[in-house]
């Protein structure tokens, strides 16, 4: 078995139990979802007892946290000290993190130089959050997504993603991580040039820290030869062009190439106007 468990562990009869039975059988991720807890209190009961079988199991973490637009929904805080007293945030996640794009400056400033010294990892989902959160306010009204733009300006390691295809919370998913950027850097206002030769990283390089798989992932001697090829001259020209896939490399072997476009075009530029 492979992959993340994360249902909520208390608001979920034997959630804690099939949690634990999951990385037993090899799950190599283990998260919570606090704000779906039924009381803060057990909220915060989800974080420790998730970083508890994270130490004992050596797991990553991956904890979808304060995905709500409720401002006081700071579990993140709890998670980030916890992992940092274990010497684990460099292994841990924190998705979504939606309140903590209403936080007011005092708290995520403070926070800010938290999140640096442990090493903690965020994973915004720019579509699915702008779809879903602010959906009790009317005007002003919240673009859902955390504060990715001062993360990243901040050196703290922060990647997109995308965690719904084609399910009740989202139902319009397909995976196309070009589309994702896309809809990403709009809202978070991260367009200028220096961003935008450098945005890649969000999709690519950042992911794979998040996941901690550096030391598979990259154009390296010696690492697989897994990526993919984007139809466009230069980071720049693919996030403008929202470029298409021209082929994709699986231990160096295609999974797919795109054949040349066809074109069939009939136009006469002598053609006399009547």
């Amino acid at each position: 078995m492979s992959g993340q468990i994360r249902p909520p562990q208390y608001a979920y009869k034997g959630g804690e139990e099939m949690v634990e039975e999951a990385l037993k059988m090899g799950a190599d991720c283990v998260g919570a979802i606090p704000h779906f807890e039924w009381a803060r209190e057990i909220g915060e009961k989800s974080i420790h007892r998730t970083v508890e079988l994270a130490v004992k199991y050596n797991k990553l973490i991956d904890v979808h946290c304060d995905e709500t637009d409720d401002v006081m929904s700071r579990f993140v805080e709890l998670l980030n000290t916890l992992v940092m007293s274990e010497g684990i945030g460099s292994r841990t996640a924190a998705s979504h993190t939606c309140s903590f794009g209403s936080a007011d400056n005092a708290y995520a400033f403070r926070m800010m130089r938290l999140f640096q010294k442990s090493g903690l990892s965020f994973i915004s989902l720019p579509i699915e959050n702008a779809y879903l959160q602010g959906r009790q306010d009317t005007y002003p009204k919240r673009r859902g997504l955390t504060r990715m733009k001062e993360l990243w300006e901040s050196g703290i390691n922060v990647c997109f993603g995308q965690d719904s295809i084609n399910n009740p919370w989202y139902p319009v998913g397909n995976g196309n991580m070009m589309n994702i950027l896309d809809n990403g850097i709009h809202l978070a206002q991260t367009m200028s040039f220096d961003e935008l030769d450098r945005c890649l990283d969000l999709v690519t390089s950042n992911g794979a820290k998040t996941l901690n798989v550096e030391d598979q992932y990259g154009i390296e001697v010696g690492k697989p030869a897994n990526f993919i090829v984007l139809n466009a001259k230069s980071p720049f020209e693919a996030v403008r062009q929202r470029a298409d896939v021209l082929a994709s490399i699986r231990n160096g072997e295609y999974l797919f190439k795109r054949p040349e476009p066809h074109y069939e075009v009939k136009f006469d530029a002598f053609e006399k106007i009547s």
